[in-house]
């Protein structure tokens, strides 16, 4: 990524607001800066020259000057603050746009299908990633906005002032660049290794914070701890790389810029001891000197905020440029006594090196919509077949690399699903995942979810799944608060309240998808899940279950069995 991106423009608003008004403000402080030159130069030289000659500066003069001096510092100091302020507010929003371009290009592109790694590395990105893009915006970009303006301005200024001095500066101008971009090779892939780091630990932290009531059932939960010590030593490596990169980058252009000052101080000194230059424009080349410098030493000061901010910046593009998967617009039909089709469905998991599913054919007659007309089907399979993977397949989450899913509605034309309307085809389904989501609120707005349902309803469906049970024993009931993710409620309960919602009425769609439901229950909860099953069987919908326990493959009417198969130069 180069140091202002014009991608960074096209995808946030903000972003472009940010830099017209950042170089606005580089245009004035670089004015300010002249007149502060003048000013102290036309303040200082009739004092200098009348002591020196045994008389009296006129006060009238220094004083007028004195006051300009005054009025630009003020203002120099109002454009500094207007830049800070600007820079604080915008750098929030640039990030906010880019982080809710990332979450909803991730979600349309499905899951494994993220651009920039597992979904868990997307999340830590979305979070925790981004937030590098602050210091780049708020401290990096506008010094090199004042770069490109402010210095230029001042050399051609210093030019029209003494031509000896403006040659010493345009020579010595461009080994600060050339020594950056050695810095940088020096250090190159040191904030992109620190950002996958990262990115590691939190996928690493995601996946045993969601997997920790199994480690704890047995006995396990201390052993990842080793692993997530070793990926926290690996972030601190990276972070402290990071640092060694700014004080180098900040050493070497401060030591530079300080020698180049120096020889333009001397050259005027000498020429002045000689009598070739006058002492106002003398005075003036020295103030503005180091101000050439100024926000080239600041970029260099700056310079590990660019690279933390470019990191992040590069990995949200990756996901903002993948293509999204061909969308069909075709509705799609009742699904009423129809058929599922899979015809030699093939996942590839690169990371794996293996395809799973691989080569799944099957024919999954749906349920008739009416009582007693409901079928239930199971998916069976070794861990890693690819049981999950089906079920993602078939709610149209994720596209396969081989194969396709077939929509045989009765009496009509099949239908590839890849051709359907997603928004049309979710509204087929109701979907209980190993681990459900259940946002914040209370109990009951959980479970309805929008929805006006009847106290009765409610509590049929309770009874059903035994939350009626958890209900009684909460001190509030219904009223009971629930935290983002079920916070406050067990693994066992989220599950119940995932399936009485799924049970109650206007949830009724003709096909429920379960995701392991018996995963985290012990035998009281197994039944549960079972009673669920049974009850839409009943009223005539189709039950896609992913399923480990002889209860549940039992119960299946039609059982699926998904194989893996490994795979030699798998692609990642």
């Amino acid at each position: 990524m180069k140091p202002l991106d014009p991608r960074l423009l096209r995808r946030a608003r903000a972003a472009r607001t940010y830099v017209v008004l950042t170089a606005v403000l580089g245009a004035a402080a670089a004015g300010l800066v002249v007149v502060q030159a003048f000013a102290i130069a036309h303040a200082l030289g009739p004092v200098v020259t009348a002591t020196s000659a045994g008389a009296t500066p006129p006060p009238a003069q220094v004083w007028r000057w004195v006051g300009v001096l005054a009025l630009v510092a003020a203002l120099r100091a109002g454009v500094a603050w207007a830049q800070e302020r600007f820079a604080q507010r915008a750098a929030p929003r640039v990030v906010a746009e880019l982080r809710e371009q990332v979450v909803a290009h991730a979600v349309a592109l499905g899951p494994r299908r993220t651009g920039a790694g597992d979904p868990a590395a997307v999340a830590t990105l979305a979070t925790r990633g981004l937030d590098d893009l602050e210091p780049y915006l708020v401290r990096y970009l506008p010094q090199l906005l004042l770069t490109a303006l402010v210095t230029p301005t001042l050399v051609l200024v210093v030019l029209g002032l003494d031509w000896v001095s403006a040659a010493v500066l345009a020579a010595t101008i461009p080994l600060v660049p050339v020594f950056m971009w050695l810095v940088g090779v020096m250090t190159a892939g040191t904030s992109e290794r620190r950002l996958r780091t990262v990115e590691r630990l939190g996928a690493q932290v995601l996946d045993l914070l969601a997997g920790l009531p199994t480690l704890r059932a047995f006995g396990r939960e201390v052993g990842p701890g080793a692993r997530v010590r070793a990926l926290g030593e690996a972030s601190r490596r990276a972070t402290t790389g990071t640092l060694r990169v700014a004080f180098l980058s900040g050493m070497v252009l401060e030591l530079l810029t300080t020698l180049s000052v120096a020889i333009v101080a001397v050259g005027v000194g000498l020429r002045l001891v000689h009598g070739g230059m006058e002492l106002v424009p003398a005075i003036a080349v020295l103030v503005l000197a180091p101000e050439v410098y100024l926000p080239l030493r600041r970029v260099g000061a700056e310079f590990h905020a660019s690279t933390d901010g470019i990191a992040a910046a590069e990995r949200a593009f990756a996901v903002l440029e993948t293509p999204l998967p061909r969308s069909g617009s075709s509705p799609v039909p009742v699904l009423d006594a129809g058929t599922l089709v899979l015809e030699r469905v093939t996942v590839r998991a690169g990371e794996r090196g293996v395809e799973a599913p691989s080569g799944l054919s099957a024919r999954v007659p749906l349920g008739t919509g009416r009582p007693g007309g409901g079928r239930v089907v199971a998916l069976r399979g070794p861990s890693g077949a690819g049981k999950s993977t089906t079920a993602l397949v078939l709610l149209g989450l994720l596209r396969p690399d081989d194969g396709r899913v077939l929509l045989e509605p009765a009496g009509g034309q099949p239908l590839d699903l890849g051709d359907v309307d997603p928004a049309s085809w979710w509204s087929q389904f109701t979907w209980v995942p190993q681990r459900p989501s259940l946002p914040p609120g209370t109990l009951r707005d959980v479970v309805a979810d929008g929805r006006d349902v009847p106290d009765a309803a409610l509590a049929a469906a309770a009874r059903t799944t035994g939350l009626d049970a958890v209900v009684a024993g909460l001190p509030d009931g219904w009223g009971t608060r629930v935290g983002l993710g079920g916070v406050g409620l067990s693994v066992g309960q989220r599950q119940r309240v995932a399936l009485t919602a799924a049970l109650l009425p206007g949830a009724d769609r003709p096909l429920v998808v379960l995701d392991e439901p018996t995963a985290h229950l012990d035998a009281r909860g197994e039944q549960v899940v079972l009673d669920a099953v049974r009850a839409w069987r009943d009223t005539g919908r189709t039950v896609v279950v992913v399923a480990h326990r002889a209860s549940l493959l039992a119960l299946a009417d039609q059982v699926v069995d998904v194989a893996a198969r490994e795979v030699t130069g798998a692609r990642a």
